[in-house]
């Protein structure tokens, strides 16, 4: 549940990035940097681009703050800042690429020992993941992240994807019946137990979490 003194905490810091106050803007990108990365990643697939998408969004978040509405949530306009210009940069492509490794890290359990075979099998099934995932349209995409990696409910996703809430829950009924459709049509994880690597050579799961390229932005904004 988040704190009262937390909401407070980041309500001022939107109040006085909005009167110019590129420090305050600096907490914002730290606060949210890791989610808006993660939501670039499993849109874009590689680390790369999502460092650049996430780093956009920031700087157009904060282009745009005069035209921010104080009564709407911050994290939902921002995020939705981010999910648009992912959309556009996978309509200029037109490759639909994305990459779900696995559980972002704040929703993952408290740091425990895993055995090479745990961490193996779990490297596997998120490879299974990033694979059905690759196969949906992008809007598809889109809410499932959104619904099933950021939690958001369907009126928040309505929001920022500016449609119904109806036309919502009909895209994620959709997505959800081609993903089971996949995943019956999918053969199982290789019988090898080696986990492969993902488009950039790296691990399933091994990701930097976009923490450099949003520290420079905070240091840009900040100077």
């Amino acid at each position: 549940m988040i704190r009262e003194d937390a909401v407070e905490e980041e309500a001022r810091w939107v109040l006085e990035a909005r009167h110019g106050d590129r420090r305050a803007f600096g907490h914002l990108v730290e606060h949210y940097q890791r989610p808006v990365y993660n939501l670039a990643y499993r849109m874009l697939g590689t680390s790369a681009e999502a460092e650049d998408a996430a780093q956009e969004a920031f700087l157009r978040a904060f282009r745009a703050l005069g035209a921010y509405d104080p009564e709407r949530s911050f994290s939902t306009w921002l995020l939705s800042i981010a999910a648009h210009y992912c959309i556009d940069r996978l309509r200029r492509r037109r490759l639909d690429a994305v990459s779900l490794d696995a559980l972002p890290p704040w929703r993952q359990p408290a740091a425990r020992i895993e055995s090479p075979e745990r961490a193996a099998a779990r490297a596997i099934e998120a490879d299974r993941i990033q694979i059905l995932l690759d196969a949906l349209p992008e809007d598809y995409r889109l809410v499932i992240v959104l619904r099933y990696w950021h939690d958001l409910g369907y009126e928040e996703i309505a929001e920022l994807m500016q449609e119904s809430i109806s036309a919502i829950k009909s895209r994620l009924h959709r997505a959800r019946r081609q993903l089971a459709e996949a995943i019956t049509a999918q053969p199982g994880p290789d019988a090898s137990g080696r986990p492969s690597a993902d488009r950039e050579g790296e691990p399933a799961g091994a990701h930097s979490g976009g923490i450099s390229t949003c520290r420079a932005t905070t240091t840009f904004l900040t100077r």
